[in-house]
């Protein structure tokens, strides 16, 4: 299976609609578009496959009443940036991917490398974001709660009304 085929069917195992299709115009990320709860990706745009893991993520931190309306871009929010870039490295340790494919060279800001320098070194960012939505737990609260400490996932949506984030 290549890494397009897993991350397609890990999307739509957790309940996200993925699916293949014609992207028209410019998107944030090239070749993928949002439409309501689906990603769309084109094939002959998509650069980087990872690249869906991450708008994944961003639908999922969302609750589910904005994750409805989302439509072409998403990551308004600076504290949902963040989460949906914790997110995709668990999503990338889950199906047992390189964190590469998901924070390749050309994203990120030029910041790929020092991302997976301090994810692979267990410096993670908006654990307790994760927490705060029941999504994750960091060491000590996995502990008490009976549940593998991130990067695990205790759930891969956001299923309640609660959403952080503020414009950036």
């Amino acid at each position: 299976m290549t890494n397009l085929e897993c991350i397609v069917e890990f999307i739509r195992g957790i309940g996200l609609e993925c699916r293949a299709g014609t992207v028209h115009g410019d998107t944030v990320l090239p070749g993928i578009a949002i439409e309501g709860e689906a990603l769309v990706f084109d094939g002959g745009r998509l650069r980087h496959e990872g690249d869906l893991l991450h708008e994944a993520g961003h639908l999922a931190v969302m609750p589910p009443a904005r994750r409805r309306q989302a439509h072409r871009t998403v990551g308004k929010f600076a504290a949902e940036e963040m989460m949906a870039i914790a997110w995709s490295y668990a999503a990338c340790v889950h199906l047992q991917l390189d964190a590469a494919v998901v924070f390749h060279a050309d994203g990120y800001r030029g910041e790929s490398a020092a991302l997976i320098e301090n994810f692979t070194q267990g410096r993670y960012l908006a654990v307790p974001a994760l927490q705060w939505l029941g999504m994750a737990a960091d060491a000590r609260r996995a502990r008490s709660l009976g549940v593998a400490p991130y990067p695990a996932m205790i759930r891969w949506l956001n299923d309640g009304p609660l959403s952080i984030g503020e414009e950036h």
